[in-house]
């Protein structure tokens, strides 16, 4: 449990973070590349500027709001689809996490973390352990439980939950009975990017070091594990705990391939066609549902 529990706990909470979006009626095709952006920020702070690397996490959440505010004001000001925004936003920031780290280490590695001022303080918050019944398991676990119960406990019973629903459901008709949805959307895209730097900063203070490809091709990953947890590609439905589920079935699945001998490189089939179940079976339940109300 150990061991699935583990890489289903940093894809858990950026997940419940992208079915927000998702619910909200966007995507962000940045997310991935963003958890390898706040990481190589904090090595960078922390191993090549020698700061304390509670400055370099701070520095680190800076530069994530900042760029999940560019990416909700550019949807919201010029209209285009977030898939459009997003992706030159992955794009971007790849070349940037390579040109950057080349220029600040020579290499396209940002280490020295573990030698920071105040390393320890900042391994027992976001890298440390927890036995449970003799049995050492990742505190991320337990950040990923407390993200879930947050973001469930804020679609079901706060005004804000409610906006994102309405955006995702209809932005044009949520506006019109006074959704801010302009500010929803931004807000969702900030939420996004604080949950990658989150787990960015979980993955530099455990790796202590990072690769400038760290975190590329993982966006994909969190859109199937929100979709194969029941939300809609067109928004306006889903829910936190589903997300986190799927991020389940995804650890699950990552490490049961490895438990049975199987060849590794079969898992990506496996996730596709995960992908493709959840898809056709959330369109059924929406049919049957719709039909329902008639």
């Amino acid at each position: 449990m150990a061991n699935w529990l583990d890489p289903a706990s940093t894809l858990g909470i950026m997940a419940v973070a992208v079915a927000l979006l998702m619910i909200g009626g966007h995507f962000d095709l940045s997310a991935g590349v963003m958890t390898g952006t706040t990481a190589l920020t904090v090595g960078i702070v922390a191993g090549q500027l020698e700061q304390n690397i509670w400055l370099a996490i701070t520095v680190a959440l800076v530069v994530a709001l900042t760029i999940g505010f560019a990416n909700g004001w550019l949807v919201t000001r010029t209209g285009l689809p977030s898939f459009i925004i997003t992706l030159g936003t992955f794009l971007m920031l790849q070349g940037l996490n390579l040109g950057l780290t080349k220029a600040f280490t020579g290499t396209v590695v940002a280490g020295g973390i573990s030698d920071a001022p105040g390393y320890d303080s900042a391994k027992a918050v976001f890298a440390s352990t927890v036995t449970i019944g003799g049995q050492a398991f990742r505190i991320a676990i337990l950040w990923w439980l407390l993200v879930t119960a947050v973001g469930t406990w804020v679609l079901l019973r706060t005004r804000f939950g409610n906006w994102v629903f309405a955006t995702g459901g209809d932005e044009v008709a949520s506006r019109n009975v006074g959704v801010p949805a302009r500010r929803t959307t931004i807000t969702l895209f900030m939420n996004t990017a604080a949950a990658a730097w989150f787990v960015g900063t979980i993955l530099a203070v455990r790796l202590t070091s990072v690769q400038a490809n760290t975190g590329t091709g993982n966006e994909l990953i969190y859109i199937v594990a929100a979709v194969i947890g029941g939300c809609l590609l067109t928004g306006g439905f889903g829910s936190a705990v589903g997300a986190s589920l799927g991020a389940l079935v995804f650890g699950m699945t990552q490490q049961g391939i490895v438990y049975l001998r199987w060849d590794a490189d079969w898992f990506y089939f496996f996730l596709g066609a995960m992908l493709l179940l959840a898809v056709l079976a959330n369109r059924l339940v929406r049919r049957y549902a719709e039909a329902a109300r008639r």
